[in-house]
């Protein structure tokens, strides 16, 4: 028998060095893994072999492979195996652990890891039932030596890994084994607390000593059991950790000072102060605030080091320690649990501290959180200590603002750790952005502590900012860059100032501001000249900021409009003959909404200055060479909301008509007319029918879409801006009121009505137009050239996809894109705005809208004319904006498949997306707003039983309700499983159990189950969605099933269904029989039912099964109890003292 087992082995190390071989060619290579994978499921010599190629005179490879056999046989054929083998197996694995392997630091790691997978498969099928000293037996390999230790932490670890955090087997058995592992953690981890103070004892004594091999076996073995206490450490209960006044964390505090062990040792601090829990178990936590523990943090937390891969990892995660344990202290302090405010409060802010002014991008950042937690304390906020780190913290934002660091570059000692945190500059802006934002937060809630030492702090930047002479480099044109450090100053400065100020403005009252010193910073600014585009924007930004003070000296108003207005029109010098720069560009725009901004929150402080206001606009107006189309729109916007504050109906209306008189005339001209309504005119007007071979040539046509954008960008902000009085008074005196309800609500009416209902039967023909733009005859009049400007545009692509934007490092380069991309935007634009125009037109004009002649008829003719051609991405603002939207949605569901030729595969993957967002934003809205009644507190997995007012209209006409049911139950199937739990949970049985009572047809019963049933193939792996899913399909079972026998029969056909419980839950249902103390039972009993139904995720479709036995239990099963009292025989009283009554 040895002879033939010598061979296959002999044939086995040649196929596995084949298949390791780099220079072995594919066939032979797959030649060889076929031969072992045929060797492994069908030789009976399988153990033989393992053991004869795990013997330590093999290569690590081959010991690898022949440990990889063993645990085969035993995943797969423990079960076929006779006891006696299983016994000779059990031996052999552990006289391997014992004296099969090399000396600790000798020994591969993987060979180690296979060795250890083995014992914890036996373990998991015999412990502790057949193999109740295994506990014992582990204890004993650890005397034997170095390496026998480290290998029986490794089985601890992966038993733990296997029967807890992945729990890769059948309940009963975790179960046995979960509970065997509590009864005795005690003395688990009093012997890894043995363990692991022994050798790092030892560690510490030879460690000294020089080369010293046996310090770094100790070494070995100690990073080995903090490994495994990790492990335990998550999922124990928390007693265990805080036993002896919290030792086992002082015992990881103090190895933070130890080099070769603190990364381990942080890693079970970490895990350890996370987590959850009642507050009195996690109260002994507050034990690391102690002198000595919280000395050892710091000085951990303070040391310096260079970019050691292990030193930095020790950081983040002794980052992570102080973050969990800033989260501990929040919780307990100001609960029922009497918990002091900790006397070392300031060391553990220094600790915390020192990562917020480190210059790792990353560590940085993972403070934020916890300082924010820190400064919204309700009882930490009090506190000196926390008012003193906020204004030292204050003043470290101003540095960790900075957009600096950046992985390409090396202008700052945070570029080296980013190139280790961060893939590319995009990957280290879109971290910083979302940096910024939770600092800006912390800054604010800082703010609310020491609000005028805020203040200080960021009038003296502003200041300094701008009396800082320019003396870095700059580009050719003389100009900063986007990335240049001037303005990355002013930039950080700007986001600072506006989170400083914006809070001081809504904590302070106004009598108690510091009115004085904020007029002079205002006057600074204002003061303060420069042609430098980026500079600028920022400049602006802080005047919107520092506005409010300007309501204390009404006086100093105009020169601040002075100030901004000519930013409007600002321009370089060298552009006069070129297209204008984003930078410019983006200043222009900011004027703009600099102005909205003022004249929205504060239109009744600018009410004086209108008329100066409007003389202005109308000089900017008459010369059209001055302002784009969107600036005129942007400045009528502002006009607009100060002329709210008239608070007379006549003297609005006649402003309006006045503002808007040009793009009256224009929108009304026949030559708009005969544009607006045919799709063929259109398409000529705008040019998309002519051939361009120069796509950098004069844009001819560029004049008439402008024209057509600035009537409806016109439109749009009217009903946008223009509003009756808050006031109900004001409104009455003002001639605004009209009528009143019969409940005695006023009702409006709105000064823009009249001016725009003129307007409004050409806006309905332009979106009908639009709409016919996508028929194959109105797409075929578009030119080569123009062939593709109905595609998504790429910032929408980007979004849909998940893609951030790059880094805008641009901003010096020409804003300029070709005729092309400008014909897409325009497209792209267009639609969206006269969405815009129709959703707001209701609220804005309220029964003047409604009062239009034929409105229905003109919107249906309108927007919901040609659905079946509009693009996915064209369908998402009808679906934002229209209340009536829910009724396209049948049109789209079935583009799921279409791609264009070119770019296949990604165009595929974008369009898939976007319908994925649009039927999510359609699903959104069925469960939000419109049907279901919002005062009943609609909650995730609560389905209300009421509808909306629009709801129970809807109910009333059947080809409706249909198919809003057909698309809710449709959509339990769809690849979304955020779309199945919102249908399934909100929707789906709120919309049916309106029609219960009504005789619905088998078949539509049928395919309302089936739906329900497919949603759990589909979906049923995921936790959310099974329990919606089982719920909505009990429900349906429990109401129709007594009606509609079909259901019957599709219960009959789930896969491995249990006829004879489905017979008995069958009965019940019909009979009605389960009383409320049996429903958690019934659920449970349906959910095993139709267990067949739910499917696998893709991953687990063709791993081969594992069977892992259950052993006879370890629970007793409770004794039935006798009512021993039931009747006043005699034989009472010997039923009592029968043997069956002996525990009593």
């Amino acid at each position: 028998m040895a002879e033939p087992i010598r061979a296959l082995c002999d044939e086995l190390i040649k196929a596995v060095n084949v298949m390791m071989e780099a220079e072995s060619s594919q066939t032979y290579r797959l030649e060889a893994l076929k031969f072992i994978e045929e060797f492994k499921e069908k030789s009976p010599f399988c153990v033989e072999c393992g053991l004869q190629l795990a013997e330590k005179s093999q290569t690590a490879v081959v010991r690898h492979f022949g440990l990889q056999i063993l645990e085969h046989v035993v995943k797969f054929k423990w079960n076929d195996m006779a006891p006696q083998e299983k016994l000779q197996l059990k031996n052999c694995t552990m006289d391997l652990l014992s004296n099969g392997t090399h000396p600790i630091l000798l020994e591969e790691c993987h060979v180690k890891d296979a060795l250890s997978r083995i014992v914890v498969e036996m373990i998991k099928r015999e412990w502790p039932q057949h193999w109740p000293d295994m506990l014992k037996e582990m204890e004993a390999l650890t005397a034997i030596g170095d390496a026998q230790t480290e290998l029986v932490m490794l089985v601890l670890l992966r038993l733990a890994e296997d029967v807890i955090t992945f729990q890769t087997l059948p309940t009963q058995r975790r179960r046995d084994i979960q509970h065997t592992l509590t009864q005795n953690m005690d003395s688990i981890f009093n012997f890894l607390l043995g363990i692991l103070q022994l050798h790092v004892n030892e560690y510490k004594k030879l460690i000294k000593l020089p080369f010293s091999l046996q310090a770094k076996a100790h070494w070995r073995v100690g990073v080995a059991t903090l490994n495994t206490l990790a492990g335990y450490i998550d999922w124990v209960a928390l007693v265990h950790i805080t036993n002896d006044n919290c030792h086992l964390l002082e015992i990881f505090c103090l190895l933070l000072s130890e080099p070769e062990l603190q990364l381990e040792a942080a890693e079970c601090l970490l895990i350890a102060i996370s987590r959850k829990g009642k507050l009195e178990e996690r109260k002994p936590f507050t034990v690391l605030f102690d002198e000595v523990a919280m000395n050892y943090i710091l000085s951990a937390a303070q040391s310096s080091g260079g970019i050691v891969e292990r030193r930095y990892t020790f950081l983040k995660r002794l980052c992570q320690v102080l973050c969990a344990l800033g989260f501990q202290i929040c919780s307990l302090l100001g609960s029922d649990i009497e918990v002091q405010v900790p006397v070392n409060l300031d060391k553990y802010m220094e600790a915390l501290f020192a990562f917020t002014s480190h210059p790792s991008q990353f560590l940085k950042s993972s403070t934020q959180i916890t300082w924010g937690n820190l400064f919204r304390h309700e009882i930490l906020s009090k506190n000196p200590v926390v008012g003193q780190m906020a204004i030292k913290y204050l003043r470290a934002a101003r540095i960790n603002l900075l957009k600096t660091g950046f992985p390409s570059k090396n202008d700052c000692p945070g570029c080296e750790f980013s190139r280790v945190d961060f893939d590319s500059d995009e990957d280290f802006n879109c971290s910083f952005n979302s940096f910024r934002a939770q600092q800006g937060e912390a800054v604010r809630l800082a703010c609310k502590i020491v609000p005028f030492e805020a203040f200080q702090i960021a009038r003296e930047w502003v200041q300094y900012q701008i009396l800082l002479l320019s003396v870095e480099t700059k580009t050719e044109k003389g100009l900063c860059s986007a990335l240049s450090l001037s303005a990355v100053q002013w930039d950080a400065m700007t986001f600072f100032t506006e989170s400083v100020f914006g809070q001081l403005f809504k904590i302070l009252e106004k009598e108690v501001r510091p009115s004085n010193e904020g007029i002079e910073l205002l006057q600074m600014v204002v003061n303060y000249e420069t042609r430098d585009p980026l500079i600028l924007s920022c400049v602006l930004t802080i005047i919107s900021t520092l506005f409010p003070f300007v309501t204390h000296q009404p006086h100093f108003l105009p020169q601040v409009l002075f100030k901004i207005f000519p930013s409007i029109t600002f321009e370089l010098v060298e552009e006069c003959k070129g297209p204008r720069t984003r930078a410019v560009k983006n200043v222009r725009r900011h004027a703009c909404s600099s102005i909205l901004r003022i004249c929205r929150d504060y239109s009744d402080f600018m009410l004086p200055c209108f008329d100066m206001m409007y003389e202005h606009a109308k000089g900017l107006f008459s010369n059209e060479l001055l302002l784009t189309q969107m600036e005129k729109c942007a400045l009528m916007e502002a006009l607009i909301l100060v002329s709210n504050q008239f608070k007379d109906y006549n003297k609005q209306k006649a402003f309006l008509k006045e503002l808007i008189a040009p793009v009256t005339a224009q929108w009304l001209s026949e030559e708009m007319r005969s544009v607006l309504w045919d799709p063929a005119t259109f398409l000529a007007y705008v040019g998309a029918d002519q051939v361009i071979s120069d796509l950098d040539t004069e844009d001819q046509m560029g004049i008439n879409r402008s024209q057509i954008s600035f009537c409806v960008n016109t439109i749009l902000g009217v009903v946008k801006r223009a509003r009756w009085p808050a006031n109900p008074e004001e409104a009455k005196a003002g001639s605004f009121v009209v009528s009143t309800t019969s409940d005695g609500a006023p009702i409006y009416r709105n000064p823009c009505a009249e001016p725009l209902q003129a307007l409004l039967p050409n806006l309905f023909a332009l979106i009908r137009t639009q709409n016919s733009l996508f028929l194959p005859e109105n797409i075929n009049r578009l030119s080569k050239t123009f062939s593709r400007v109905y595609d998504i545009m790429d910032v929408e692509k980007n979004f849909a996809l998940g893609i951030p934007q790059p880094v805008l490092d641009a901003y010096d380069s020409s804003a300029y894109r070709n005729i092309v991309e400008r014909m897409q935007g325009f497209f792209s634009s267009l639609y969206d705005n006269c969405y815009q125009v129709l959703g707001n037109a209701g609220p804005c004009m309220q029964q003047d809208f409604y009062a239009t002649e034929d409105l229905a008829e003109q919107i249906v003719g309108s927007a919901f004319i040609h659905l079946d051609s509009v693009p996915d991405h064209r369908l998402r603002p009808l679906v934002h904006i229209l209340y009536i939207k829910i009724f396209c949605f049948n049109y789209y569901t079935q583009e799921e498949d279409e791609a264009y030729e070119e770019n296949h595969v990604t165009q595929e993957v974008v369009e898939e997306q976007l319908l994925r967002l649009v039927t999510r934003e359609v699903m959104d809205l069925l469960s939000k707003f419109p049907l279901l009644d919002s005062s009943q507190g609609i909650q995730m997995n609560t389905p209300s039983d009421e509808l909306s007012e629009l709801g129970k209209c809807l109910l009333q006409s059947e080809d409706i309700y249909m198919t809003l049911l057909a698309i809710c139950f449709n959509s339990l199937s769809w690849e979304d499983t955020i779309n199945c739990q919102r249908s399934a949970s909100v929707l789906c049985w709120t919309l049916l159990k309106q029609v219960l009572g009504c005789n619905l047809l088998p078949e539509a019963v049928t395919w309302l189950y089936t739906s329900v049933l497919k949603g759990l193939q589909m979906h049923g792996q995921h936790e959310g969605c099974n329990a919606a899913l089982t719920q909505l399909a009990l429900l349906i079972y429990e109401s129709l099933r007594p009606r509609y026998a079909e259901l019957r029969f599709i219960m009959n056909q789930i896969p491995d269904i249990h006829v004879e419980a489905l017979e008995q839950f069958d009965q019940k249902t019909i009979q009605s029989t389960v009383s409320k103390a049996g429903e958690k039972k019934k659920k449970e009993q349906f959910k095993r039912l139709i267990a067949g139904t739910v499917g696998k995720p893709l991953g687990q479709q063709f791993k081969k099964e594992v069977h892992i036995r259950n052993l006879p239990s370890l629970f007793k099963k409770p004794k039935p109890t006798k009512d021993m009292l039931e009747n006043t025989d005699t034989a009472c009283l010997i039923t009592l003292f029968s043997s069956d009554c002996d525990s009593c």
